[in-house]
């Protein structure tokens, strides 16, 4: 072989070899954005203000992200939308109840995105099946009982929703194809579409214009008629069921629609008109202890009961409950020094395995159902010896100083969460979230099984390709010399 032909390909396999080490160190970085990092905590409670402001037979979704604090704080399902179908990242979202992704032409939309994923902006006017929803048809005047103040003919039905923390959305509905993968048998899946009305996000401000977490949109699973569950419900595509595993450990995990027949899971009814997924909390208990609170405290903010939501992060509890639950935990602990970081979360310094350092949480609802919540779960890690406390004081935490109970992906992680519409219930079962869970199909009788996904890994398709060729090319090499 020439010599400089040699030696190119010697550069190249090197620049190879390069890209593949900084590809793989890539994925993991920003799947786990938090870690170590003190001063992006304030982002993680910057989200979960955003969220208390925002009010067929099987389905299988593919996930990605992490509910820990300390990396990526949020889950994220892949789907597809229009003619021909694009793909769009979006954030899971029990506690909202419309889809709405980036739309073409919009202001201060991100451009990109430090989860490892690409952004896209869906154009109406680039599927075949997109059409536009006026202000006097029935989905508008449904979603605002009543058709929008000024509303005329071929005007179109506006959406805006402004957070707590000024963040805001605004755009139009559409109506398009979703496609999304059926279950078909045994971790099989085939495509298969429907139509839904969804927002077109052409304005975005605050935290949804930057790039640190940034995905294409939203995918609200609430109980309201505009949610994407009820709109495939009512056109007979799904059952209004659905099931979530979050998974810790290695990110991602499993999240179905459908009915799911293993493992068994008890249930706990939904409080009815409640804007969103409330449940009757009776008492906690912090190791052996009960705490001693008032009946009614678990009543307090604008809604009853106590609110599941795996759009939030964190766990917020009313003063009186915090402070209880904070009093026992930190009696196990009486030497530890307690600083505070950023102004709003609780930490401290400890070497030891905190499972055997600290209790565990039982949170008990009506019907027994209880929630065991493990200090693993509710403690977390932003440097290698230094922890801090996930509950939160939901009354500090409001700028209207309105309590709450509300539980967010840090107790509901590594557990099959099922919600259950058609009965009005909700429950839950610890359960290893990287494993599988099986699915009924309504239409067949068939049982079958649903695994994880972790999003982030389809990069590593990309490094097969690239070490296959790799591989290629050293062949090649040493057939030359």
């Amino acid at each position: 072989m020439d010599p400089r032909t040699r030696l190119a390909l010697l550069g190249l396999l090197s620049f190879l070899a390069l890209f593949l080490s900084v590809n793989g160190n890539f994925v993991f970085s920003v799947q786990n954005k938090f870690k170590g990092k003190e001063r992006s905590m304030s982002a993680l409670k910057d989200h979960d203000v955003r969220r208390h402001r925002r009010i067929l037979s099987a389905v299988d979704l593919e996930l990605g992200g992490n509910g820990l604090p300390s990396e990526t704080g949020l889950y994220f399902a892949r789907i597809g939308i229009g003619s021909p179908s694009n793909d769009y990242f979006v954030q899971v979202d029990t506690g909202s109840d419309i889809l709405w992704v980036n739309c073409i032409g919009c202001e201060k939309c991100p451009k990109k995105s430090n989860l490892g994923i690409d952004l896209t902006l869906y154009d109406p006017k680039g599927s075949s099946t997109s059409k536009l929803v006026n202000c006097d048809q029935d989905f508008c005047t449904a979603t605002y009982d009543g058709q929008l103040p000024g509303c005329k003919p071929n005007l179109l039905c506006q959406y805006n929703v402004v957070y707590g923390d000024g963040s805001s959305t605004a755009g139009y509905f559409v109506k398009d194809t979703l496609h999304f993968n059926k279950v078909t048998g045994n971790r099989q899946t085939a495509t298969t579409n429907g139509s839904v009305i969804f927002g077109c996000g052409a304005k975005q401000s605050g935290e949804l214009g930057t790039s640190s977490e940034a995905l294409d949109g939203i995918l609200g699973f609430g109980q309201a008629n505009s949610s994407m569950l009820s709109q495939l419900a009512s056109s007979g595509k799904v059952k209004k069921s659905f099931a979530h595993c979050l998974d810790t450990a290695n990110g991602g995990g499993i999240f179905a629609i459908g009915e799911v027949v293993q493992p068994k899971v008890k249930t706990t009814p939904l409080v009815p008109n409640q804007a969103h997924y409330n449940v009757v909390m009776k008492a906690i208990e912090v190791g052996d202890d009960v705490l001693q609170l008032p009946t009614d405290i678990f009543d307090a903010g604008d809604g009853k009961g106590t609110i599941i939501d795996s759009g939030t992060t964190l766990a917020y509890l009313p003063e009186l409950v915090y402070e209880g639950v904070m009093n026992k935990i930190m009696s196990r602990q009486p030497d530890l020094k307690l600083h505070t970081v950023e102004d709003q979360f609780s930490c401290f310094q400890f070497t030891s395995n905190v499972d055997d350092g600290f209790p565990t949480v039982t949170f008990n609802f009506d019907k027994s159902l209880t929630l065991i919540v493990y200090p693993h779960d509710y403690l977390f890690q932003i440097r290698e010896d230094v922890w801090c406390i996930g509950w939160q004081n939901s009354g500090l935490q409001s700028k209207d100083g309105k309590e709450m109970t509300l539980l967010g992906d840090m107790v509901l992680s590594n557990k099959l969460v099922l919600y259950d519409l058609e009965n009005q219930a909700i429950g839950w079962t610890e359960y290893n979230c990287s494993t599988s869970i099986k699915v009924k199909d309504e239409s067949t009788g068939e049982v079958y099984t649903v695994g994880a996904h972790n999003i982030s890994s389809a990069s590593s398709q990309i490094v097969g390709k690239l070490l296959t060729f790799l591989l290629i090319m050293i062949g090649m090499l040493q057939i030359f010399t």
